[in-house]
């Protein structure tokens, strides 16, 4: 309303100075009652219904449809809940079969009954939380549970706020890891992370920040599964999209609920790790990569799975879209300059005919990730 009336009484010019005064009193008014009446509504409807509700109502993360609603909630605003202390940021946790992990030594056998000395750890992605793992366990066995079964390990999943800074989570990740390994009933003697999208840069940002505390020699394998080294379109485009509407005062209102967008979705948009790509610059600066590239684990295998709609990833439409998501080339780390391979190609795979949220849980996926940790290479089945 206020960029309508700042062109039309610019048009105007000075002699519409009284009427502009009289316009901007009466408006201010006006939308000042309705604000003040929506928000009354609201909280006295959120009062009511808290009347109809049992005084002992359960934990929200008891529902899976509640967790699933917490976990989009702090994917979005995720950084803005924990700075101002809202009960709904959800700290970062280590857990088995569900079940959050205290860091001592007699709690967790009480948890886990034959701990092992191989633990894969694995990593959920933006708006998620370890439940996008048993995402179609209907169908499919999850990752973790086959891990367990077959390879020996112990599998634990990681749940934390992916609206944090990505750096803040794969520092506080390194913090964890310390506390657990020290604690583990028995001497860990190998580390696999297998991180979705987000959750394998916040896997690398661990390894980065964890340098020189014992857990991280053990990390022996790095898997990715469509995660953005290279950003992810989506964001530049959200991000395109802020600077566009905020050319004109009539849509500049708009570019503020996009701006609100938290600071881990814009870390995806370059693929940021540490503290230093984003540190000292405007998040919101238009099409701005200050990225630093920071190595990967020397002591590691690192394994890279990409995913395109369309069956050849080199189609034009799979070029382009990739799984909607992730680009092959931000998926497989490319160097910045072109499409240079940084491992043995052994290390690289894509699943054509599949989504972002496929490699989450599929028998392809699993085959390829026994396969990497067993010592082999393994070939592409066809998607089931």
């Amino acid at each position: 309303h206020t960029g309508i009336a700042d062109r039309v009484f610019g048009l105007l010019g000075p002699a519409a100075a009284p009427t502009r005064a009289i316009h901007d009193r009466v408006s201010e008014s006006a939308y000042s009652g309705a604000r003040a009446l929506t928000g009354a509504l609201v909280r006295g409807g959120a009062f009511a219904y808290g009347l109809t509700r049992p005084h002992e109502a359960p934990a929200l993360e008891t529902h899976p449809r509640a967790r699933l609603g917490l976990g989009a909630l702090n994917g979005a605003f995720g950084d803005m809940l924990e700075r101002t202390g809202n009960p709904l940021a959800m700290p970062m946790t280590i857990r088995h079969a569900g079940r959050p992990l205290d860091f001592d030594r007699d709690a967790i056998a009480g948890v886990i009954t034959q701990p092992r000395s191989r633990l894969a750890i694995f990593l959920h992605g933006l708006c998620e939380t370890e439940d996008a793992w048993r995402f179609g366990a209907a169908r499919h066995q999850p990752y973790g549970d086959r891990l367990e079964a077959e390879l020996g390990y112990t599998s634990l999943s990681v749940r934390y706020n992916s609206g944090r800074h990505i750096s803040h989570n794969g520092r506080r990740l390194a913090e964890c890891l310390n506390e657990l390994t020290a604690a583990w009933p028995v001497p860990v003697t190998e580390i696999a992370f297998v991180g979705h999208s987000m959750g394998g840069l916040v896997a690398r940002g661990a390894c980065h920040y964890g340098a020189g505390h014992d857990w991280v020699p053990k990390v022996r394998d790095v898997v990715m599964l469509g995660t953005p080294h290279r950003g992810a379109p989506l964001e530049l485009v959200a991000n395109a999209a802020t600077h566009a509407i905020s050319l004109l005062p009539e849509t500049r209102p708009f570019a503020g609920p996009l701006r609100a967008r938290s600071a881990g979705v814009k870390d995806l948009g370059y693929g940021y790790v540490v503290d230093e790509d984003w540190d000292g610059h405007d998040p919101d600066a238009f099409w701005t990569d200050t990225g630093t590239d920071i190595p990967f684990l020397d002591s590691a295998d690192h394994y890279f799975v990409s995913a395109t709609l369309t069956r050849e990833p080199e189609a034009p439409l799979g070029r382009m879209f990739g799984d909607l998501l992730v680009l092959r080339k931000s998926a497989w780390a490319h160097e910045k300059h072109g499409e240079r391979l940084r491992f043995g190609i052994d290390r690289y795979r894509h699943l054509g005919g599949a989504t972002h949220f496929d490699l989450l849980n599929h028998p392809a996926v699993y085959e390829l990730i026994e396969g990497w940790l067993t010592g082999g290479r393994p070939a592409l089945p066809a998607p089931a």
